[in-house]
């Protein structure tokens, strides 16, 4: 059964609905999230930087203590330093860059020795490329008033918040949609099963849903992927697979073309293990262009538009 896959004579028009909707939701969203997003990074960076003594004291003893300041430290170069491009510059371990970075921790099995050695590596990239623009009171050696930390701080700040601009808006638009279709559910006298009580998505109860469940996929080696929300239908038959959903935003048409070959890996992987019965959709909003659309065709996944919501009827719900 297919829905809007056959409704190509309103593709055009659903993808121009879908990124008038997007951007309404931008703009009222994006000012205040990232206002108080910049505030926080504000008083994070001013943080790492005292730990540092502005930037004086970037040893591997400040490093060891403070091992999450490394973003912060990678802002405050000139020109500001990429993960990957900090490894390579320092000539240092990249999972020891990666775990300050994602887990702002240090690695539990590298030697005392070793671990000095890399983190005085990274403190003196740092300190060779330290924007003296920003932070002019290393040229004269002075103390730098408050005000100018708070000024420094603000800048770090601001590419830091442009560097997590995308995660910030994708994981707010998610929440977004997910709260939309679980009032749609909700409305209609679908339950939410309780994180506790979730189990095999095929043994769900009729009339249930659940959101980021993990379904098992793979034959001889068995893999989790998350699906954003598993539904079964209040008139399923005995035996039959709930429906799976994939929700998606985007805001610009590039993005969507890059990743478009990843609903189709799910797909495969899903049919692969539970055959061609298994229904698996997305949930749009953004900016997915005819080309996207046509895509995705190919691969029989179908799709709703979030401004069309209630087509989801249309697939047994």
């Amino acid at each position: 059964m297919s829905v809007n896959i056959g409704r190509t004579h309103l593709w055009e028009q659903d993808v121009v609905q879908s990124v008038d909707m997007y951007n309404e939701w931008f703009l009222n969203f994006a000012p205040n999230t990232f206002r108080q997003t910049r505030i926080t990074a504000t008083n994070i960076v001013e943080s790492s930087l005292k730990a540092t003594a502005y930037l004086r004291n970037i040893s591997p003893e400040v490093l060891r203590a403070y091992p999450g300041i490394l973003s912060t430290l990678r802002m405050s170069t000139c020109p500001p330093i990429a993960v990957d491009r900090l490894i390579g510059l320092a000539g240092v371990s990249p999972s020891l860059v990666k775990m300050m970075e994602i887990d702002q921790k240090l690695p539990l099995r590298m030697s005392s020795d070793t671990l000095n050695r890399e983190l005085s590596k990274i403190g003196r990239i740092i300190g060779q490329m330290a924007d003296l623009e920003i932070f002019n009171w290393l040229i004269t050696g002075r103390e730098p008033t408050e005000n100018e930390v708070h000024r420094a701080a603000t800048i770090v700040a601001d590419r830091l918040c442009a560097a997590q601009a995308n995660p910030i808006i994708r994981n707010e638009q998610e929440k977004r949609q997910l709260s939309k279709i679980k009032a749609w559910l909700e409305a209609r006298g679908y339950v939410e099963i309780p994180l506790g009580e979730r189990a095999d998505f095929r043994g769900m109860r009729n009339g249930t849903f659940s959101f980021r469940l993990n379904v098992v996929v793979g034959r001889n080696n068995l893999v989790n992927i998350p699906v954003d929300a598993v539904i079964m239908p209040r008139y399923a038959r005995p035996g039959e697979l709930p429906l799976l959903i994939e929700a998606k935003s985007a805001g610009d048409f590039t993005n969507t073309n890059k990743r478009r070959k990843e609903e189709a890996v799910k797909m495969s992987q899903l049919r692969d293990k539970y055959g061609d019965e298994v229904k698996f959709i997305l949930f749009l909003c953004g900016y997915f262009g005819i080309g996207y659309l046509e895509y995705e065709a190919d691969e029989g996944i179908d799709w709703v538009w979030e401004h069309r919501i209630n087509d989801l009827e249309e697939f047994g719900l």
